[in-house]
């Protein structure tokens, strides 16, 4: 017998529902050895510090650590601008990172690169910083280089 909340939720005349699986946690296992493990832990290193300038970026939007006369505003707009990006895109990176998502690592490589062009090419901005260009490029090269064998694992298995 068919009663009114049946036919409400189903339709007249409609098959009940079916019902949906669960979902475990076990179905997606992470791998705990070889170079897609390293590759994970590394891209969640590289995650944090990418969180950490982030917080870095928007504590100077909200003038944390300056003083009466050198706040947000009272930047140039060139900084204001290459600080707003970096505030928005770093911690995005840093989440996608953290999930391993394949789009976290391309706008981390994005914003790093960007970094590097600004520090490089735009000095007057936020001034010519080789150590942090230097750590753009080996965190770069380092996740290249762990990616890859991660890949080459993969193919031979």
């Amino acid at each position: 017998m068919l009663n009114r909340s049946d036919s409400f939720v189903n339709g007249p005349g409609s098959d009940p529902p079916e019902q949906i699986a669960p979902v475990h946690l076990d179905d997606t296992r992470v791998p705990r050895e070889g170079w897609t493990a390293r590759l994970i832990l590394f891209s969640r290193a590289v995650a944090a510090l990418t969180l950490l300038e982030g917080l870095y970026h928007w504590a100077a939007i909200c003038g944390f650590g300056a003083g009466p006369d050198g706040g947000f505003q009272a930047q140039q707009l060139a900084w204001q601008i290459a600080t707003i990006f970096f505030a928005i895109i770093d911690p995005v990176a840093a989440v996608g990172l953290w999930l391993a998502a394949p789009w976290g690592a391309v706008v981390w490589l994005a914003s790093a690169v960007t970094m590097i062009v600004v520090h490089t090419l735009l000095p007057q901005i936020y001034g010519f910083q080789p150590l942090l260009i230097a750590a753009d490029v080996a965190l770069i090269s380092g996740y290249g280089y762990i990616a890859f064998q991660a890949s080459r694992e993969q193919r031979r298995h």
